[in-house]
């Protein structure tokens, strides 16, 4: 069985059993010793996976770790387990002080939902205070799982993934610092951008005004990213839609969706992807709009778009499921409309919780 399956075999099986789940004990035998289990290793090998590993300390004896990994009678991987409603954060401090005692290079923290991978990439033989590799395993992506691969008893390689950790460690402080920046900008951010465009002085009151724009600058920058990769994808997708819509074009001629009016979806898809999955939003042509819906459901609009009249709108929709025409000069006038496109899907979000 492929990796990625078993991966989420376990995922599923954690959503169905983790309520039940009431002590750290049940969580190692319920999720971290399947998890090992899937990297290859015999959990039932006591020469393979040794439970409570003895980690002595200095003076301080008889300090155990949960489980430690073997390879050629050396330790390659220790694990410190806890509770699975437990936050991880507020534990690592243990596991350093073990880590520094073994000869592993590579230590798990882990409640069998949040993975928090280490290694000693500031200082040798000191464990890093930060993660270079982090994962939520109910919800993987696939670049996570080509590293929990590199961990697997069959690819395992000290140095491969040393010098990999390096790159995933300062990628991921990289794209938290993004985000960051991108939701709330900091006046050192700011000041970056509004150097470059602005040439008077940046005063509190200037700097404030940048803030909003650099904001929604950044926004619109990586929505329209977003927006052109997805072309190539939605392509034949769209293709496929026309030949459907163009097939029945004796009986109803008047319907007959635009270019444009492709474009125009492909923007919401990019705004909306960033909280629902891309395939959940379908577009439906009607004699006097495109409509966005979510999960192909009339009784779900996400928006309107109608663009085929003198003068463009789109069309918003509220809680109640109303709808309010924004006029719009271009289709990229839309992504000025993206909080108010998101909280619609927040709407439905709460209707099914």
């Amino acid at each position: 069985m492929e990796l990625n399956t078993q991966l989420k075999a376990l995922a599923d099986k954690i959503n169905q059993l983790k309520d039940k789940i009431e002590t750290e004990e049940s969580t190692k035998h319920a999720f971290v010793l399947p998890f090992i289990n899937i990297l290859g290793y015999d959990t039932f090998n006591p020469t393979e996976v040794v439970p409570e590993f003895t980690a002595d300390i200095g003076l301080k004896k008889g300090e155990k770790v949960d489980y430690a990994i073997f390879e050629n009678n050396e330790p390659i991987l220790i694990i410190e387990c806890k509770n699975w409603k437990e936050n991880l954060n507020i534990h690592n401090s243990q596991l350093l002080r073990y880590f520094h005692v073994t000869k592993t290079r590579f230590a798990l923290l882990t409640n069998g939902i949040q993975y928090q991978f280490f290694t000693d990439l500031d200082e040798k033989n000191k464990m890093d205070e930060k993660p270079f590799l982090e994962f939520d395993i109910t919800s993987l992506k696939e670049n996570v799982i080509n590293e929990i691969a590199k961990f697997h008893k069959s690819n395992f390689d000290v140095n491969n993934i040393v010098n990999n950790a390096s790159s995933l460690k300062y990628t991921k402080e990289i794209k938290k610092f993004i985000q960051e920046e991108t939701n709330t900008p900091s006046n050192e951010f700011v000041r970056l951008f509004a150097n470059k465009v602005y040439s008077g002085r940046l005063t509190e009151k200037v700097l404030e005004e940048f803030k909003e724009l650099v904001q929604k600058g950044f926004n619109q920058f990586i929505s329209e990213k977003v927006n052109d990769r997805l072309n190539a994808a939605l392509t034949k997708e769209a293709e496929k839609q026309l030949e459907d819509q163009v097939e029945p074009i004796e009986e109803d001629i008047r319907v007959i969706t635009t270019e444009e009016e492709l474009e125009a979806y492909k923007i919401v898809v990019a705004i909306l992807r960033r909280k629902i999955p891309v395939q959940r939003i379908v577009h439906r042509d009607t004699q006097s709009y495109l409509g966005i819906l979510l999960d192909d459901n009339n009784r779900k609009p996400l928006c309107r778009l109608h663009l085929n009249g003198n003068k463009k709108y789109i069309g918003l929709i509220d809680s109640n499921k109303n709808e309010t025409r924004q006029p719009i000069e271009t289709i990229d006038d839309i992504y000025q409309f993206e909080n108010e496109l998101l909280e619609t899907v927040g709407f439905y979000e709460v209707e099914n919780s």
